[in-house]
Parts: C-alpha cells; structure tokens; sequence
C-alpha cells in the first residue's frame, strides 16, 4: 500500500534540490554588487590619492582586498554548493575550468567558508590596527578588544572544524 506513495515522494524530495537554484543565483547578483562597490572604492581612492596619507591608502587597499576575498568566497560557495546539492556543472574540459571544482565536498566547503571569514575578521582587524590613534577613548579600547575576541574565535572555530574533519577522515567507515 505504501508503496504507491513511496516513489513520488521520493521523486518529489529530490526534484526539491532545484529549489536551492535560484539562491545561488542570488549570489551571483551579490557578486555582482561586490563588484559595483568594489569600482566605486577604486575611483574614490584614485580621486583622492593626492590628499590621501600612506595609511589611508593602505586601509582602502585593505577594503578592496577585502571585498575581493568575500566575491571569492561567494564563488565558491556557488560552485560548489551547487554541484554538491543540485548537480554538476558539466562544461567539459573547459580550459579555464578551476581545478578544485568539482572537488570540494562538503566538509571541504565548510573549510574553505571559515578560512575564508578568518582571513576577512584578519584583515578588518588589521584595518582597526592601522586606524588606531595616540588618544584612544576606552570605548575604542572596548571595540577594538572585542574585534580581537570575536577574530580569536574564528580562529579558534577554524582549528576546531579542521580537527573535527581530520578525525571523522580517520575513523573507520561503518
């Protein structure tokens, strides 16, 4: 009896893989916004270099290194998200085909993801460090510390996530 409605079910659950499509579609278009904010930086920072100090330069190169590893991470997430729970991209041998596509599994993501967030808290620390002044209030102490808390977390979620995947790697199948 149940039979009959085991088979469409099972059809119905994984034709619902199609429903992620459209989310990484959006990504796309965050790309997309990324890029636009991304120009908008560049020509703000060629209008103003003159006026602009060493460590103002470096802060806005910092900004577009920034939005750069975050398009980065988007792409990622895209490709391999959608081979890994929709389907595969197939574009053969395509000579510009990245060589971790196709690759990266899950855990793999899920790597690449927090290494990626680690490098990003790394570099808004790294901009908090170059702003700091001479006459810095408590509450700038206070924000500072707390950029440095949450960055250690990543870092400490990171280790903890490579750990966690180096021993399920290890452990028996069953």
């Amino acid at each position: 009896m149940l039979k009959k409605f085991e088979k469409p079910l099972e059809k119905t659950i994984f034709s619902s893989r199609w429903l992620l499509a459209p989310f990484y579609l959006g990504l796309i278009l965050g790309i997309i916004l990324l890029f636009v904010k991304f120009v908008q930086k560049l020509w703000y920072m060629f209008a103003n270099i003159l006026n602009a100090s060493e460590a103002n330069v470096i802060i806005d190169i910092l900004v577009l290194v920034d939005i750069s590893l975050v398009a980065s991470l988007l792409l990622i997430i895209i490709f391999s998200g959608y081979e890994i729970f929709v389907s595969k991209i197939d574009i053969g041998e395509h000579v510009d085909r990245p060589s971790w596509m196709g690759k990266v599994d899950f855990s793999g993501l899920k790597l690449k993801l927090i290494g990626a967030i680690v490098a990003i808290s790394a570099i808004d620390l790294l901009k908090s460090f170059m702003d700091i002044s001479t006459e810095m209030s408590d509450l700038d102490a206070d924000k500072l510390m707390w950029k440095v808390i949450i960055h250690m977390t990543f870092v400490i979620s990171g280790l903890l996530f490579a750990v966690m995947d180096k021993v399920v790697g290890e452990t028996k199948k069953h």
